[in-house]
């Protein structure tokens, strides 16, 4: 008998994440985007990516998802921290083969307890803007965001 895994984010709530972040970037008149949603191993559970898209925006989508759960803090905060901090950054670099995406973009997904479940990154258009359409995706799902809100100035942000 083969027994079945712990899950920590269905498919379903994932397909509802990746579903609602593109509902908001259309509505929000953002450029096409890309969709990662991994579980809490870093593990693909689903990806959207709309037309027009170019073809590096899955993997910083994911490389958003991938450093936020790798380091238990959103990508924005992750940026924010090693700004002043080459000699780290560098490092994680080489410890992630290159994965780590260090700008917004890259959001936690908590459980009602507050655990995080997983992680979604977005790729597109501005790093405030693919941040903005997670947390957004990730709220409309039931689940909690880390970060909560966007950046203040996400729809002007040319980050």
């Amino acid at each position: 008998m083969v027994l079945p895994l712990a899950v920590s984010l269905s498919l379903e709530s994932a397909e509802i994440i990746a579903s609602e972040a593109l509902a908001a970037a259309r509505q929000a008149e953002l450029l096409a985007l890309t969709v990662v949603v991994l579980d809490a191993g870093g593990n693909l559970i689903t990806a959207k990516r709309e037309d027009g898209c170019g073809v590096l925006r899955f993997d910083i989508a994911f490389g958003k998802a991938w450093g936020a759960l790798g380091m238990g803090i959103p990508s924005r905060t992750i940026r924010d921290r090693l700004g002043d901090r080459p000699v780290f950054q560098g490092a994680l670099a080489t410890a992630s083969d290159g994965r780590l995406i260090p700008v917004p973009g890259g959001v936690l997904i908590r459980d009602g307890e507050g655990f995080v479940i997983g992680a979604v990154g977005i790729s597109g258009d501005t790093s405030a803007k693919d941040e903005y359409a997670a947390i957004v995706g990730v709220q409309a799902s039931g689940y909690k965001s880390e970060p909560p809100e966007p950046e203040d100035n996400w729809q002007g942000s040319n980050l």
